[in-house]
C-alpha cells in the first residue's frame, strides 16, 4: 500500500470521527432527536450515518488536503533549514523550562473555582511564549556565558592536571639552596617541577641567618626569604610549607633527610656534605652545583679561545683566567700576560667535585 493511500485512509478515519462528534452535537442542540433514536440499534445507525457521510466527504477532498499539507510541510521544512541549530536548541530548552514553570503555577491556579482552568491555559501559553522568545533574544549573552564557563572549566582542568603531574615527587629544599638564590631561576626555566617543600625548621634556620649580626650572613638570609616569596607568588610552581618536625633530632640536615624519606621525595641542595650524607642514607639528591657544572659548555683539547689573564697561578709562571660561567682557566706560562687578553689553546680539562678546570697554553698562531 502506497503512502498516499494510507494518508487517504487516515483522513477518512478523521472525517468519520468528526462526523460522530457532529452527530453528538446535534443531539445536544435537539434533545428530541435523541428520543426518536432511543433504541440502541437505531442510535448506532444514527451515528453511523454521520460517520459515513463525513468519512466520504473527507475522502473526496483527501487529494486536496494532502496537497495542501504537503505544501505547508515543505514550506515549514525550508523555514526550519534557515533557522540556526543553536536557535532551535535554545528554543526547545526554553520551551521545556517554560512548561515546567507553567505546570508548577497552574497546579495552584487550578484550585480557583470556575475560572481556574481558563487561567491555567493562559499561564501555559504565556510561559511557553517566554520560554521560546527569551533565549532567542538573549542568545549572544547565553553563548558568551557558555564560552566563559567552558574556558574557566578548561583552565581549571589544565591547572589541576599540571598540579597533579608536578605533584608526583616532592622536592625538599635545604637552607643552603634557599640562600644560594639560583633555585628561583631554575624553577622559572621549568627544569625543576614541584611541589617544592620547605620545612618549617629550614625556614627557621633561614630566618635566623637573616637576623644574624654578621652583615654578609644577614644579606644572604634576607635574599633567601625574598627568593622563597618570589617562588611562591610569581612562579607557576606549587610550594608547600611542611610543619613536620623531629624534636628528638638536633641536626637540621638529619631532620631534612628523615622528612625526605617519609615523603619519598628528593633533597635539593648545593651542600657537598649533605649530598654525601644523603647518598649514604639512600636519599635522592638534586645538587644545584652539579646542575651548573653539567650545563657548562664542553671544551675539547685543541680548541682555541680568548682569555683575560687576571692573576698569577699557584705554580710558577701560571696565569689564571675565567670564562663567563666562572670556569677557571689555568694558562701555562701565562704570568707575563696578566691584565692582557690573549688567545689560548686547550691542553686538557679536569672535572672535580668543585667544578671544571681548563688547562691551556698560549696559542701563537
Amino acid at each position: 500500500m502506497s503512502i498516499k493511500k494510507v494518508m487517504k485512509l487516515l483522513i477518512s478515519l478523521v472525517g468519520m470521527t468528526i462526523g460522530i462528534g457532529v452527530g453528538n452535537f446535534v443531539f445536544f442542540l435537539f434533545p428530541t432527536v435523541k428520543k426518536l433514536f432511543g433504541a440502541v440499534a437505531l442510535l448506532f445507525g444514527y451515528y453511523g450515518v454521520f460517520a459515513l457521510l463525513f468519512g466520504i466527504i473527507f475522502f473526496l477532498f483527501s487529494n486536496r488536503l494532502i496537497t495542501f499539507f504537503q505544501g505547508k510541510m515543505e514550506r515549514i521544512e525550508q523555514d526550519m533549514r534557515k533557522i540556526p541549530l543553536e536557535n532551535i536548541i535554545l528554543s526547545a530548552v526554553g520551551l521545556i523550562l517554560g512548561l515546567i514553570i507553567a505546570y508548577l503555577i497552574s497546579s495552584l491556579v487550578m484550585q480557583i473555582p470556575q475560572v481556574g482552568t481558563y487561567i491555567s491555559i493562559v499561564v501555559y501559553v504565556f510561559f511557553a511564549y517566554l520560554g521560546i522568545m527569551v533565549p532567542l533574544q538573549r542568545k549572544d549573552d547565553l553563548l558568551t556565558m557558555q564560552q566563559n564557563f567552558q574556558r574557566s572549566t578548561r583552565d581549571s582542568s589544565r591547572s589541576r592536571a599540571k598540579k597533579k603531574k608536578r605533584g608526583s615527587i616532592p622536592k625538599i629544599l635545604d637552607t643552603s639552596v634557599i640562600i644560594d638564590g639560583r633555585i628561583a631561576d631554575i624553577c622559572e626555566t621549568g627544569f625543576l617541577e614541584g611541589p617544592l617543600v620547605v620545612p618549617e625548621f629550614v625556614l627557621g634556620e633561614v630566618q635566623h641567618i637573616a637576623d644574624s649580626s654578621d652583615d654578609l650572613k644577614r644579606k644572604k638570609g634576607r635574599r633567601g626569604l625574598d627568593i622563597l616569596n618570589r617562588i611562591q607568588k610569581d612562579l607557576d610552581i606549587e610550594v608547600e610549607i611542611s610543619s613536620k618536625d623531629y624534636p628528638e633530632i638536633a641536626e637540621v640536615d638529619t631532620k631534612l633527610l628523615k622528612l625526605s624519606k617519609e615523603l619519598n621525595g628528593k633533597v635539593v641542595t648545593n651542600d657537598y656534605n649533605l649530598n654525601k650524607l644523603a647518598q649514604f642514607q639512600g636519599v635522592e639528591v638534586l645538587n644545584v652545583n652539579e646542575l651548573a657544572n653539567a650545563v657548562k659548555p664542553i671544551v675539547l683539547p685543541g680548541e682555541t679561545m680568548t682569555a683575560l689573564i687576571i692573576k698569577e697561578g699557584k705554580e710558577a709562571n701560571q696565569g689564571v683566567a675565567y670564562l663567563d660561567d666562572g670556569t677557571m682557566i689555568v694558562v701555562e706560562n701565562g704570568r707575563q700576560w696578566v691584565g692582557q687578553t690573549i688567545t689560548v689553546a686547550v691542553t686538557s680539562v679536569l672535572q672535580t667535585a668543585a667544578g671544571r678546570m681548563i688547562f691551556a697554553k698560549r696559542n701563537h698562531h
